[in-house]
């Protein structure tokens, strides 16, 4: 096997690298807030050298977009179970779980806290806005083909994504599966 064809290998060196700096830029999240750490750092505690963190990433912002987006579409998958009201109830399931996880909090600043980093954040947060919206849409779609009424996509951020948002970003309330089922009954 040449060079090539193994750093082609998933699960290889590159997966594991990727993994690395994306739990040290959750970790430092975590632990100092967005915003009080460079790339030097994120390099140093995930182990590789921060020519490395360039080289994939190109900049902190795009690194930090990749990671939001990366969890995101890793622990809320589009679900897909028939119905828009099961694929709702499925999705708004998985986000409360992901942001109420370990983790959960330090992703929410980061993806609120790219909105107010310049240039570069306002773009890292549209990348991460674009992304998730086409994701709803697929599965707002899928809907309307079987028939079904279904909102917009940004109809699905306002009255089920941002109040739970709200709820852990403020720390008032809890996201229990009668409150997040709620917010997808009165959407629908």
């Amino acid at each position: 096997m040449d060079e090539r064809q193994r750093a082609r290998r998933p699960g290889g060196r590159g997966a594991r690298v990727g993994a690395a700096v994306h739990q040290a830029v959750t970790d430092l999240i975590s632990e100092r807030g967005y915003g009080t750490f460079s790339v030097g750092e994120v390099a140093a505690r995930a182990g590789v050298a921060d020519s490395s963190i360039y080289r994939r990433w190109g900049s902190l912002e795009t690194l930090l977009t990749d990671v939001a987006l990366t969890r995101l579409d890793a622990r809320s998958p589009m679900p897909d179970t028939g119905s828009l009201a099961g694929d709702l109830r499925a999705y708004a399931a998985n986000v409360a779980r992901e942001i109420t996880g370990p983790d959960g909090l330090a992703l929410l600043r980061l993806s609120v806290a790219l909105s107010s980093n310049g240039q570069q954040g306002l773009q890292a947060r549209d990348d991460l806005l674009a992304e998730r919206t086409r994701q709803l849409q697929s599965m707002l779609d899928r809907a309307r083909e079987r028939g079904e009424h279904a909102p917009d996509a940004f109809g699905v951020l306002d009255h089920v994504l941002a109040p739970m948002y709200i709820r852990v970003l403020l720390g008032v309330g809890s996201l229990t599966p009668e409150y997040v089922d709620g917010l997808v009954d009165r959407l629908l």
